[in-house]
């Protein structure tokens, strides 16, 4: 064992360097708590430095509960009604961090998600936080009031433990089970992880037109059951993904269809009904190409559509060639996994934490935060918020146990 410091017996140890574990670690040491974060990795907010294009979209401005899902719909409220959009804007004020707004409220960094790394590292550092990198836990126990973590950097002793050690997501940040394997350990249910904001696959025969259209992207209004998102869709070389896709992956289960309506807002039908009064000599390629991208267009117009011109079609045959394209039903075999999914959906149960305090209810001193609990928001910056919200909860609380 390594030779123990004061640092070894903190009020609060943070496990996990993203953004839930700092923003947790400042709070508690803004208010008045000794606080360690351990990072298994060779630096902090790894997350944050490829998000967002490297621009880090880290909050939106029309952040709403029922933009996040979990088994418990009502609980993120807490959180988010005490740390806001607003909150974490002022924060980059104080650091003169420039920003901007894209569209549908989604706020980015102007220059590098690396100026809200350095601004979480500066705030730890004016709280007198101490962050260790490459540093593994191996074990974590209760010990009488305190906590035992042993890790390569020793033992520590904590009086409370902020678990911010995230999901599935993107395991070659070093993404690991960890957070399941704690709570499991201390009795506390885990609801299935699964790959969320994710393209998804489609590996039927009948679907390899799909993947003929790599590259080709446009707006579209995709559902699955009730609930629908308008955005762009994006064919890969293995299905579907841009924001569109990915936004729906999150309440995708297997079995359920798709459906991708390629032309929103307007009705395809009458618009070749208007073409077939007019006498258009336009075959279905053409006819489809004044409204959608030239290569959707003629592998729609593939499927079992019509040589003659519009002018000679039957009615019947152009509200099944609309319907193609308005109503398309689509049945994923899959996603791309959590190597490819931006967030993981399950997690730690949140019927076993406090929504004021993210405290587990059974274990006075245990804090979960951010992707390793059951709350995944929309995509455009909503779990970058969660991550800042329940983490400043947890940080709040667990001043509770700064010793005298």
């Amino acid at each position: 064992m390594k030779h123990q410091t004061a640092w070894h017996a903190p009020d609060v140890l943070v496990i996990g360097g993203g953004a839930a574990g700092l923003m947790a670690a400042i709070t508690a040491g803004q208010r008045g708590c000794s606080v360690v974060v351990v990072e298994h990795g060779p630096e902090v907010g790894r997350k944050i430095l490829i998000s967002g294009g490297g621009r880090c979209n880290f909050t939106n401005t029309e952040m709403r509960a029922d933009r996040f899902l979990s088994a418990n719909r009502h609980f993120v409220k807490s959180a988010l009604s005490r740390y806001k959009p607003e909150d974490f804007l002022a924060l980059l004020a104080k650091h003169s961090i420039a920003w901007h707004e894209k569209k549908l409220g989604q706020l980015f960094c102007d220059h590098s998600a690396r100026d809200i790394v350095s601004m979480l590292l500066a705030e730890c550092a004016a709280a007198g936080v101490r962050i260790l990198t490459d540093t593994r836990i191996r074990h974590v126990s209760r010990s009488g009031d305190a906590f035992r973590v042993e890790s390569s950097a020793g033992e520590f002793q904590p009086k409370a433990v902020i678990l911010a050690s995230g999901g599935l997501s993107i395991p070659k940040l070093g993404a690991s089970s960890f957070a399941y394997d704690v709570a499991r350990q201390f009795d506390v249910p885990v609801i299935k992880p699964e790959p969320a904001l994710v393209p998804l696959v489609f590996d039927q025969p009948q679907d390899g037109w799909l993947k003929t259209l790599a590259g080709v992207s446009l707006p579209v209004r995709v559902s699955c059951g009730k609930t629908v998102f308008d955005e762009a869709l994006l064919f890969t070389h293995r299905g579907l993904s841009g924001p569109a896709l990915l936004q729906i992956s999150s309440y995708w289960q297997a079995g359920q269809a798709v459906k991708v309506d390629m032309l929103p807002g307007q009705d395809l039908a009458a618009l070749l009904m208007g073409l077939k009064k007019a006498g258009s000599k336009a075959k279905a390629p053409a006819a489809l190409a004044r409204w959608l991208p030239q290569r959707l267009a003629a592998a729609l117009a593939a499927q079992k559509a019509s040589d003659r011109p519009m002018a000679e079609w039957a009615d019947k045959d152009i509200q099944a060639l609309a319907q193609r394209a308005q109503n398309m039903q689509l049945f994923p075999t899959g996603t791309e996994g959590f190597a490819k999914a931006e967030v993981t959906r399950g997690g730690v149960d949140t019927r076993a934490l406090s929504s004021r305090s993210m405290q587990v209810e059974a274990v006075p001193g245990l804090f979960m935060v951010g992707e390793a609990v059951d709350v995944t928001g929309w995509l455009g910056g909503y779990n970058f918020h969660w991550a800042w919200a329940s983490g400043h909860a947890a940080g709040e609380a667990a001043a509770q146990f700064r010793a005298a």
